[in-house]
C-alpha cells in the first residue's frame, strides 16, 4: 500500500488525512490544535503522529496546505473598477486569497497610503486588455517602483507592456513575478496563470514571512494556501461528476462558498460580463463564522429577515459567548440547538450572497439551479450529529426567499473526512488518487 500524508494547518486546528494512493481511500485521520503561539510544526507533527500511529513505517510523502497566521492577504490594483479591477478580485479569490483591498485607476499619494494600510502579502497589478490601454498600468507600476515598494507584486496586465514593466519594477528592487493577462480580451477571464503565480509567491515569500515556524522545514512542506487547495479539490470533483456543485465551508471566522458551474454559451454574447465569468469561483464572507464572527451572523440574518419573531436576543447572546471564547464547545440541548441555528444562518446568508453575484461582482449572479451536489464543510458540520448537519444544508436548499434560484435536484452531503483539501493537494501529482478519494468519500460514484 502506497501512502501519502495530507495536512491542512488551519488557524485553530491542524487536520491530517492519510490516503492510500493505490485505491484512493482514506486510511486514517487525526487533528491537533495548531500551535501558532510556539511553532506550527509542533501541532503538525502531533497530528501526523496520531494519524500514522500503527501504520507501516516508511518514507511517506507529505502534502501540506496552510491558512495559519491569517492566510494570504492580497490587494488588487486595476485600471478601472468594473472591468480589470473586478477581474483581478475574482482571480485573487480563486487563488485562495483574502482580498483585503481593491484600487482602481491611477495611484496617487492617498491611494498608495490606503494600499499600505491594508497590509497585503501580495499585490496583483492588472490593467488593460492585451493591445489595449497601457497608460494606467504603466503609471501604477512606476508609482510602486518610485515608492520603493517591497511587498511582492504579481504583474498580470496588458501583455504589450509586460516585459518593460517587469524590468522597471525589478530594477527598483520590487519582488515581481510577471504572467499572462487576467483579462486578455473584454469578457474573457483567464485566471490560470495569475493563480499559479500567486500560489508561487505565497510559497516563496509569504509562508516564511509569517514567522509561523523556526527554520525552513515548514516553508518547504507547504504546497498551497488552504482555500486554493480546496478549490482545486472542488474542480477535480466537478470534473469527476461532470456537473455543477456547491461547497459551503462554515469556519470560526469566515464562511467560504465555492461553486463549479458548467460554462454557458449564452455568456459569450453581447450581454456577457465585460469582466468575464469565473465558472469555478470562491467567495469569502468575513462577517460570518461560528466563533469570532458569530455576532455578524446574527446581524446579517436579521438584515436578510431570516430570524423568527423574538429569536434575535437569544441568538445574539449565544453568539457573544462564542465570540468571547473561540474554544467554546456546546453542551446540552439548548446550546446545541443554538449552534445548529447559527450554522444554518451562516451557510444560508453566505450562499445567498454567492448566488446573487454581489460577492463575485457578477451582475446577473451565479445560476445554481443545475447544481447536483451541495457539500457542507467546516468543523461545526464535520463534528455534528448527522441530523444536525443535515438540518444546516436543508436550510440552504429550502431558502426560496433570498432572491436567488435554489438548486432543483441537489443532493446534500457533508465532507466528514475532510477530503476536498486532501484531494486538492494530491491532484497535481496524483490525479487518479485525488479523483478516487472524492468518489469514495463524497459518494460521487
Amino acid at each position: 500500500m502506497s501512502l501519502a500524508v495530507c495536512a491542512d494547518v488551519g488557524s485553530t486546528y491542524t487536520k491530517v488525512a492519510v490516503v492510500d494512493l493505490d485505491g484512493g481511500r482514506l486510511v486514517a485521520a487525526a487533528s491537533a490544535p495548531t500551535t501558532v503561539g510556539t511553532d506550527v510544526l509542533h501541532g503538525l507533527d502531533a497530528a501526523v503522529g496520531a494519524a500514522t500511529a500503527g501504520l507501516p513505517a516508511g518514507d511517506v510523502p507529505w502534502y501540506v496546505c496552510s491558512s495559519a497566521g491569517g492566510g494570504l492577504r492580497l490587494a488588487v490594483v486595476g485600471y478601472e473598477p468594473l472591468v480589470t479591477a473586478q477581474a483581478g478580485r475574482r482571480v485573487g479569490l480563486s487563488a485562495g486569497a483574502n482580498v483585503v483591498h481593491v484600487a482602481a485607476g491611477r495611484l496617487g499619494a492617498a491611494e498608495l497610503t490606503a494600499l499600505r494600510a491594508a497590509r497585503p502579502d501580495v499585490v496583483l497589478l492588472v490593467g488593460g486588455t492585451d493591445g489595449g490601454d497601457a497608460d494606467t498600468l504603466t503609471h501604477n507600476a512606476t508609482r510602486l517602483a518610485k515608492a520603493r515598494w517591497r511587498v511582492p507584486v504579481v504583474l498580470a496586465g496588458n501583455a504589450d507592456a509586460r516585459d518593460d514593466l517587469h524590468a522597471l519594477l525589478a530594477g527598483a528592487g520590487v519582488p515581481v513575478t510577471a504572467c499572462a493577462n487576467v483579462l486578455p480580451r473584454i469578457g474573457v477571464l483567464a485566471p490560470g496563470a495569475a493563480r499559479a503565480a500567486i500560489r508561487d509567491v505565497f510559497l516563496r515569500h509569504v509562508i516564511g514571512g509569517k514567522r509561523l515556524s523556526r527554520g525552513g522545514r515548514f516553508t518547504r512542506l507547504v504546497r498551497a494556501a488552504t482555500p486554493d487547495a480546496v478549490l482545486t479539490g472542488v474542480e477535480v470533483l466537478a470534473d469527476t461528476l461532470g456537473g455543477d456543485l456547491v461547497v459551503v465551508d462554515v469556519g470560526g471566522a469566515t464562511t467560504d462558498v465555492y461553486s463549479a458551474l458548467t460554462p454557458d454559451e449564452r455568456d459569450s454574447g453581447p450581454g456577457r460580463e465585460v469582466a468575464g465569468t469565473l465558472w469555478r469561483a470562491r467567495t469569502v464572507e468575513g462577517d460570518l463564522g461560528m466563533r469570532w464572527s458569530a455576532p455578524g451572523v446574527v446581524r446579517a440574518a436579521a438584515e436578510e429577515r431570516l430570524l423568527a419573531a423574538g429569536e434575535r436576543d437569544g441568538l445574539a447572546a449565544a453568539a457573544a459567548v462564542r465570540a468571547a471564547d473561540p474554544g467554546f464547545l456546546p453542551s446540552g440541548a439548548g446550546e446545541r440547538a443554538a449552534e445548529r441555528r447559527i450554522a444554518a444562518l451562516a451557510a444560508t446568508v453566505a450562499v445567498r450572497r454567492h448566488a446573487r453575484g454581489g460577492a463575485t461582482g457578477e451582475r446577473g449572479g451565479r445560476d445554481l439551479r443545475d447544481v447536483r451536489l451541495v457539500i457542507g464543510s467546516g468543523g461545526v458540520l464535520r463534528h455534528a450529529d448527522p441530523v444536525d448537519a443535515g438540518h444546516v444544508l436543508a436550510a440552504v436548499l429550502a431558502d426560496h426567499a433570498g432572491g436567488w434560484a435554489v438548486p432543483r435536484h441537489a443532493r446534500p452531503v457533508v465532507d466528514t473526512a475532510y477530503v476536498l483539501a486532501a484531494a486538492g493537494l494530491l491532484a497535481p501529482e496524483q490525479p487518479g488518487a485525488a479523483g478516487a478519494l472524492l468518489r469514495h468519500h463524497l459518494g460521487a460514484e
